[in-house]
């Protein structure tokens, strides 16, 4: 058995896939790699076809199924003791997992978030005040003293993610993750990570209402069983 499993949910990520992957590459870990592509239309299926590695697992859907399915899709086919959500676009450095296993392997946590701002916000104005209201709100309702929800970088066990059940089609397996380990008290500790922003020029695809469901979901997921 590995010891990570990195599973890269993608969409329209031709001009960033192959670089992403080699970062992951240059981490010194034994590691595997689950690829979920969301019906891609911009060429980066026959990038990902042309791979030929052992090493990576291919997963493509026929049709958009939103970024939580392939989350969720990943995370089952993953085959390792720990598990970590990367996204394909470079805004996150692979480097980290380094820092983020390291409370996990001393049983120190049964998550690990990458917090990107806790030494101050970068990035969009828009997205820097949404996500410090989101992340104002959930641990307002949960009692919790979090930096950063909505961060891509989740690292877990495996065992760890399959018992959250997971059932998030969008977006909002950002909050379905945090909100359910909350609820079951598992211990979380956020270890600051780098972070690169990019724009909606650069392809971003987080828009405003997508703010608009992660507070529908946070309201859910706190006060349903």
């Amino acid at each position: 058995m590995k010891m990570l499993s990195v599973v890269i949910p993608v969409y329209n990520e031709a001009k960033t896939i192959l670089k992403i992957l080699a970062k992951i590459d240059a981490v010194g870990l034994d590691k595997e790699i689950v690829i979920v592509d969301n019906s891609s239309s911009d060429g980066t299926v026959e990038v990902l076809k042309g791979l030929g590695r052992q090493d990576i697992k291919c997963i493509f859907h026929d049709c958009n199924k939103g970024k939580g399915t392939s989350v969720r899709e990943g995370i089952e086919a993953a085959t390792s003791e720990f598990v970590v959500i990367q996204d394909a676009d470079l805004e996150y450095d692979p480097a980290d997992f380094l820092k983020l296993l390291e409370p996990l392997k001393k049983n120190e946590a049964d998550i690990v978030l990458g917090a990107r701002f806790t030494s101050g916000h970068s990035g969009l104005l828009a997205h820097r005040l949404g996500n410090r209201f989101l992340t104002w709100l959930l641990n307002l309702l949960f009692g919790s003293r979090l930096n950063d929800y909505a961060t891509c970088y989740k690292m877990a066990r495996k065992s760890v993610f399959d018992g959250l059940k997971l059932r998030a089609g969008g977006f909002d397996i950002e909050v379905e993750i945090v909100c359910k380990a909350l609820k079951k008290k598992l211990r979380i500790i956020e270890v600051p990570i780098s972070y690169y922003p990019r724009s909606y020029r650069e392809g971003k695809k987080i828009r405003w209402f997508d703010g608009l469901d992660a507070i529908k979901s946070i309201l859910k997921y706190r006060f349903s069983d």
